[in-house]
């Protein structure tokens, strides 16, 4: 499940309009801004006082509604979490009955979402913060076991589908490294299509 590489994919949510009140900013503001902060600059990064500027408040707002930057982080992987995992299986439930089709689907849809491979690929530098490593656990697990079951339904025996779902998201994992961290290679709009229509062929049965 491969994405842009980092030339390519300039999208990023947007953040309220500078000056708003701390009153009309809500926590899950805070999260987003702070999941875009860590797209962009990881999670070593994210400081109140820095948020609260591209924010446009004062960093006293910050403490409506979260006790410290540990807190906010927290939050914002909680958040990250249950939008990952709503989305799948959104977009999965809307992907049609055949098994590789899904499949296949399911590939060209991942393959554009650039900000949520952003946020992980940042997220897999920080395995090493107490809140960052459960949360990456869980998500890819979840993932993968979500892969192993999309592949038994394509005829594949349980130990065929285990070993193509981890190779699937190996790819995938690699992939991000490769062109979010690495920056290595850079592919044309052409190319990375074209690259995914033949992850989609090697992968699929």
């Amino acid at each position: 499940m491969p994405t842009h590489s980092a030339a390519s994919t300039g999208a990023t949510t947007q953040t309220p309009r500078r000056g708003r009140a701390h009153a009309r900013l809500s926590a899950a503001d805070w999260e987003r801004g702070a999941l875009e902060m860590i797209a962009q600059e990881g999670v070593g990064a994210l400081a109140v006082e820095a948020l609260a500027r591209r924010l446009g408040v004062t960093k006293g707002s910050f403490y409506w509604h979260f006790r410290n930057r540990e807190a906010l982080l927290q939050a914002a992987l909680n958040r990250w979490e249950a939008d990952d995992d709503g989305e799948l299986q959104q977009h999965i439930g809307a992907a049609g009955d055949r098994p590789r089709e899904r499949l296949g689907a399911l590939f060209r849809w991942v393959s554009g979402e650039a900000q949520a491979h952003r946020i992980y690929a940042a997220l897999l530098q920080a395995l090493d913060h107490p809140l960052v490593q459960p949360t990456m656990t869980r998500v890819s697990q979840r993932r993968m076991d979500f892969l192993e079951a999309a592949f038994r339904e394509t005829g594949l025996g349980p130990g065929a589908a285990h070993h193509r779902a981890r190779l699937t998201y190996a790819a995938y994992v690699g992939f991000l490294q490769l062109n979010l961290t690495l920056e290595l290679p850079h592919l044309s709009h052409e190319q990375y299509e074209a690259y995914v229509e033949h992850v989609i062929a090697t992968l699929v049965p």
